[in-house]
């Protein structure tokens, strides 16, 4: 029933997220070199050779430099949207890709990855849920808006790697251009702490047991205003703040009960 999450780098500098039982585990994104990609699952225990599919969920450099280089060494299938695969810089995928549909599940050994819309400013940019035997790990970066897509599907997660992209007042009154600055909280850029926050505060279920807080801004956002801002409400949810520059710890996400948990443990001891 346990998944395995782990985040291998999350920022504008590269994303890439390793979800698996097992048996079996996906990538979302390859953002980060090969060589990093495999040095960090090494130093989490996880092997690369359990990655069986890289899903992307949209075509910008910090989600897809380390494709090409991921699937030509490992030999691993990907997946990527039609609309996605036929931008400028993933033509190259066309023949070596797979296609998905939105909210159809794609079967990865016994894990089910199922695509959700999003707004971004990509060609098809999606979102994803992971899940083996009832527990459910989300993945929800670069969006621009909380929407109805990302609020239903929230609901059902045990985990999630969710973005906090940026807090509102260092935004404005940091040094990026205003059309930056625009495009950036404009409905098709990020979410801020303030967004996250009130979407974790008011659709976060009871059974989630761990939230990554991913995509924090350099340059406009800080890991103490977004771990203060959680941990003020988060109750019985782990928060973690998924870094730009290593790989988080790997957290065993489990959909039995927390009461259930700590039964089977007991009974494990006689």
């Amino acid at each position: 029933m346990a998944l395995t999450l782990a985040s291998l780098n999350s920022g504008s500098n590269g994303n890439c997220y390793y979800i698996g039982n097992d048996e079996d585990a996906v990538l979302i994104d390859a953002g980060i070199s090969c060589r990093e990609t495999e040095r960090r699952l090494k130093c989490l225990g996880l092997s690369i050779a359990k990655v069986k599919a890289i899903f992307i969920t949209h075509e910008h450099n910090d989600h897809i430099s380390g494709l090409h280089k991921l699937i030509k060494r490992h030999n691993i299938p990907v997946y990527v949207s039609l609309a996605t695969r036929q931008s400028f810089s993933l033509e190259w995928s066309l023949k070596l890709s797979h296609s998905f549909t939105t909210y159809q599940p794609v079967n990865i050994g016994a894990l089910a990855v199922t695509a959700l819309p999003k707004y971004h400013d990509a060609a098809d940019p999606h979102s994803f849920l992971i899940s083996h035997q009832g527990t459910t790990v989300g993945v929800f970066t670069d969006m621009g808006r909380v929407c109805t897509h990302l609020i239903n599907n929230f609901r059902q997660c045990h985990a999630a790697i969710l973005e906090s992209n940026y807090d509102e007042e260092m935004l404005e009154t940091g040094g990026y251009p205003l059309h930056l600055k625009n495009r950036i909280r404009g409905g098709l850029g990020h979410i801020s702490n303030r967004q996250a926050l009130q979407l974790f505060m008011e659709h976060r279920p009871e059974f989630m047991t761990h939230l990554l807080l991913g995509h924090l801004s350099q340059h406009n956002n800080k890991s103490e205003i977004v771990e203060a801002m959680f941990n003020s409400v988060a109750g019985n949810t782990k928060i973690i703040i998924a870094s730009r520059y290593r790989e988080s710890e790997a957290f065993q996400v489990n959909a039995a009960p927390a009461k259930l948990r700590v039964v089977a443990e007991q009974l494990q001891l006689f």
